[in-house]
Formats: structure tokens, C-alpha cells, sequence
């Protein structure tokens, strides 16, 4: 039979990953203030690869999060073409489900719709 782990480590591991969660997100935050307005905006995806990577922490946490925009990240670079990539069950994919101009992949239902999407 396994053991349970103490309600109180349980607690631990929680705390921490909150701590670590707020952590990545303080660095997230800390780019966009000080590299980023220095940069431009340069980000092929909507939204930007920092707004990803702060939600996707939020709301995975910093591990899944924290993968999710590594992953993202990587694929920022010149010979992709970007275009809307929402985070997983977050507050961005809600308002892309809600777009009426979006099909089922975040992409345009008609021809119409492709100068209506936001520059990226």
C-alpha cells in the first residue's frame, strides 16, 4: 500500500510553486518594462510571447506554464509566420472561441476576415 504524503508537505509544494510562479512572472514583467519598449514589437503571434508566457504561468502554473512558453518562444523567429496562438485554457482562448471570425483553429472562416485581424 503507498503512503500519503503529509498534508503538510502537500501544503509545501504548493507554496512553493506559487512562490516560483510569481518569480517567473516577475521576470516576465521585468523584460516587458525594460528589454521589450527597447526592442520594438518584433512578437509574430497574438498575443505577444511575454503576454503568453505570464498567462500560461497563471494559469498552468510555473512548470506547465513555464514549459508552454519556452515552447512558444522558440518558435518566435523569422520563418514562422505567427498569427493568433492562445494559451491553452486561458482568458485569450476564451475571447478567440468567442470571435465569430475564428473557426475551431483560431483561423479565418472567410477571405474577408484577413485584413481585420490584428497587425502582428
Amino acid at each position: 500500500m503507498a503512503r500519503r504524503q503529509p498534508s503538510w508537505l502537500a501544503a509545501i509544494g504548493r507554496w512553493a510553486g506559487c512562490g516560483l510562479g510569481l518569480v517567473l512572472i516577475g521576470l516576465v514583467k521585468l523584460y516587458q518594462f525594460t528589454l521589450s519598449p527597447l526592442l520594438g514589437p518584433r512578437c509574430r503571434f497574438w498575443p505577444s510571447c511575454s503576454h503568453y508566457t505570464a498567462e500560461a504561468i497563471r494559469v498552468h502554473g510555473p512548470l506547465r506554464g513555464g514549459w508552454l512558453g519556452a515552447r512558444r518562444i522558440v518558435r518566435c523567429h523569422p520563418g514562422n509566420h505567427g498569427g493568433i496562438d492562445p494559451v491553452p485554457g486561458g482568458p485569450s482562448e476564451a475571447l478567440c472561441r468567442e470571435d465569430p471570425e475564428l473557426d475551431e483553429h483560431f483561423g479565418c472562416q472567410r477571405t474577408e476576415c484577413g485584413d481585420k485581424r490584428p497587425l502582428l
